[in-house]
Parts: structure tokens; sequence; C-alpha cells
């Protein structure tokens, strides 16, 4: 994809904090980051949404990001980490060439990912009951 800002940084067009890379993945740091140690797993490949993406990259992805997720963790002495996808716009997908987002976490960072939603059982159980009469 010639116009994807990611493509780019994979093909060195531009400047980027590379973490790690090998002949399917490249890992930097984000540059707007949400805590310190804040990477980027991709795929050299474009593809442009999680759904998309061809499992075996998906597969080395997730492997690559757990690997590289505990070593920042150990270096920075975080005390866990979040691994994020968005996918899609509506879901806060703003680059569209997927790729996961690894959070590192600290006491006190101040990041809360949904909000609980108490007294929802009605509701999960409508939906269950659309999935499950759908899924197959």
């Amino acid at each position: 994809m010639e116009q994807c800002i990611f493509c780019k940084i994979i093909k060195g067009e531009m400047p980027s904090y590379k973490i790690y890379e090998d002949n399917d993945i490249f890992v930097m740091l984000d540059i707007n980051p949400v805590t310190p140690g804040h990477i980027l797993v991709l795929p050299k490949k474009h593809f442009e949404m999680f759904e998309t993406t061809d499992n075996e990259i998906l597969s080395k992805m997730t492997i690559i990001a757990k690997e590289v997720g505990i070593k920042i963790k150990n270096i920075l002495k975080s005390g866990g980490f979040n691994i994020n996808i968005n996918n899609g716009k509506l879901a806060g997908q703003e680059i569209m060439h997927t790729h996961f987002h690894v959070l590192q976490r600290f006491d006190g960072d101040g990041i809360k990912l949904w909000p609980a939603n108490e007294n929802e059982k009605q509701k999960v159980e409508k939906i269950y009951q659309t999935i499950i009469n759908n899924i197959n």
C-alpha cells in the first residue's frame, strides 16, 4: 500500500523506533504512547483489517507481542501489559494496517479500558440468544 504510513516505516522510508524485526513482523515504539514502552506489532505485508490478516501471520504477531511484551515488562518493571487490537474506524483504528498495541501497565497509570455495566443481564441474555441462534 503506497500511502500507508506503516508500510513506509517498514520499508525504511520514514523513521521509527524499531524494537524487533524478522521476515514477517516489525515491532516499534508508538510515537504517541499511552504508557511508557507502548509498542506496535505489525505484519510487514499490508493487511487492512484483523479479519483480512493471514492466520499464520496473526499467530506470529501474537507470539512476538507476548515475547517482546514480557521483555519490556522486565526492563521497565511494569506490573503487566495489555494487548489490544483496534479493528475498524469505529473501534478506534486510525491507520488501516493491522497492528497490535502492547501497553505496559503501571500502578496508578489511570487507564481504564472499559466501564463496568451493572444490571445488564437481560441485554446479555438477548444478545446471547441472537448469537447462539445464528452462529452456525
